[in-house]
């Protein structure tokens, strides 16, 4: 059940993000251990942005919350712009009860900047600090936006504009709404350690796709993922909203499906699709490299030399034109770097390219947050390297980080490539193996108990 206390919606960035300056923030440190605390602090109920989980859309849930939470956070410190676009609906509707706060040293848009703001700081590894004092003060600003006082500065600057009147029923059905999705979120939590068909009996009790929470239907489209489900999430997109078929998320994620059921030709078009419309992304020319390298995977088992010579340069390509979308993505870069390492001769590029992902990847791990694939890019860049210590160091983070049968094959795959080229070079130490048949076995593991 939703608490009775006052709804406050926070509008912020999700995970870990650049500012302007390139520095990284860890927003869901910022929330978790700063806004989170000051609203409860406040006797209000938090409720986030569920944009990471829908890919940044703004939908009709977004709307609902934008207008009927009684206060409203607002971090503006990257600049965002859907930040900034549900500040402005919010500004809109409601003439008090929303406060805005940033990071101190970012500067504020001229638009913004004649609003009271609340500063905090962070330490180098881009989390907060000074924790009591700032959540005092920002809990004392949702106190005092109990007393109504406009803060919107169209209600100050336009005279006669009115708030909507809203149906106390309305609001009603709204929180309502909130504690639905959340308690299918938390069934989904567990069924995703049961398994697909634990999956599928929540989805069934759901009812109609197109009408649910776009956060929840994304929560079950990406539950499937993590089961390796694909047929499943093929299915769920058809019976998705058209706004939801319609974001870059859902449709990288379809065309990954759709290349491990085999339809690779279909994967290549929607990538393609996306790239012409939405311009190179390190995400969808990452999952380009993969369908590209599985198809020269399938030529090379076949025998036929040169097709499988030009989709390997076709897979090296796409994912360097993922890696310099966004450098900080060190998925792409991992896989150009060990793909150049099995073109005959090596591609005497990833000398140059390997340090940039190595730097990439240990920037990640340092702000505080990294999962499976940190620890996994790690691993292959020490075999790669030949430095049998930190493989397996790295290998055992890896494993700690819990991942899913697919992640663990992934990784082994790509270390059973390096590993049989330099077999066939006579530059195979007995170590590397080990850390490939572990991974193996860990996967396999995995899956048996799913």
């Amino acid at each position: 059940m939703t608490s009775s206390r006052p709804l406050c919606f926070v509008l912020m960035p999700f995970g870990t993000k650049p500012d302007a300056s390139g520095a990284l923030i860890d927003f869901d440190a910022v929330y978790n251990e700063l806004i989170g605390p000051a609203i409860r602090e406040a006797d209000l109920e938090p409720l986030r942005a569920d944009e990471e989980m829908t890919g940044g859309i703004i939908h009709k849930g977004m709307f609902e919350r934008l207008i009927l939470c009684e206060f409203a956070v607002a971090d503006l410190t990257t600049l965002n712009a859907n930040v900034f676009y549900e500040l402005g609906v919010r500004h809109a509707v409601r003439p008090y009860s929303t406060i805005l706060l940033f990071a101190e040293g970012r500067r504020l848009p001229f638009d913004v900047s004649m609003l009271r703001a609340l500063p905090y700081r962070l330490d180098d590894s881009g989390r907060p600090v000074n924790l009591p004092r700032t959540q005092a003060k920002l809990a004392d600003l949702l106190e005092a936006a109990r007393a109504a006082t406009p803060d919107s500065p169209v209600f100050a600057l336009v005279p006669g504009w009115k708030a909507p009147e809203v149906d106390p029923a309305t609001t009603d059905t709204f929180r309502g709404h909130v504690a639905d999705a959340d308690h299918v979120k938390a069934r989904l939590a567990k069924a995703r350690r049961q398994g697909a068909d634990a999956i599928r009996g929540v989805e069934s009790e759901m009812g109609d796709i197109g009408n649910q929470d776009a956060g929840v239907v994304i929560d079950l489209f990406l539950s499937y993922r993590a089961c390796t489900a694909w047929s499943d999430m093929v299915r769920l997109y058809g019976a998705m909203s058209a706004t939801l078929r319609k974001t870059v998320m859902v449709r990288e994620q379809l065309a990954l499906a759709y290349n491990r059921l085999g339809e690779t030709e279909t994967a290549e078009r929607i990538l393609n699709q996306l790239i012409a419309e939405r311009g190179p992304s390190s995400e969808t020319y990452g999952i380009l490299g993969r369908v590209y390298k599985d198809r020269w995977e399938k030529a090379a088992r076949a025998g036929d030399t040169m097709m499988s010579d030009g989709l390997l340069n076709k897979a090296i390509d796409a994912y360097l034109k993922g890696f310099e979308a966004d450098w900080r993505d060190a998925y792409p870069g991992i896989n150009a770097v060990t793909l150049m390492e099995l073109s005959e001769p090596p591609d005497e590029r990833r000398e140059q390219i390997l340090p940039v992902v190595r730097y990439a990847v240990e920037r990640r791990i340092a702000s505080g947050k990294p999962d499976y694939w940190d620890y996994a890019t790690v691993v292959e860049l020490a075999v790669l390297g030949g430095d049998e210590k930190r493989a397996r160091t790295a290998l055992g983070q890896a494993l700690a980080s819990l991942p899913r049968p697919w992640e663990t094959e992934t990784t082994a795959r790509n270390l059973r490539l390096i590993n049989d080229a330099r077999m066939r070079r006579g530059g195979l130490a007995p170590w590397m193996r080990e850390v490939e048949d572990e991974l193996e076995r860990v996967g396999a593991r995995t899956t048996l108990s799913a």
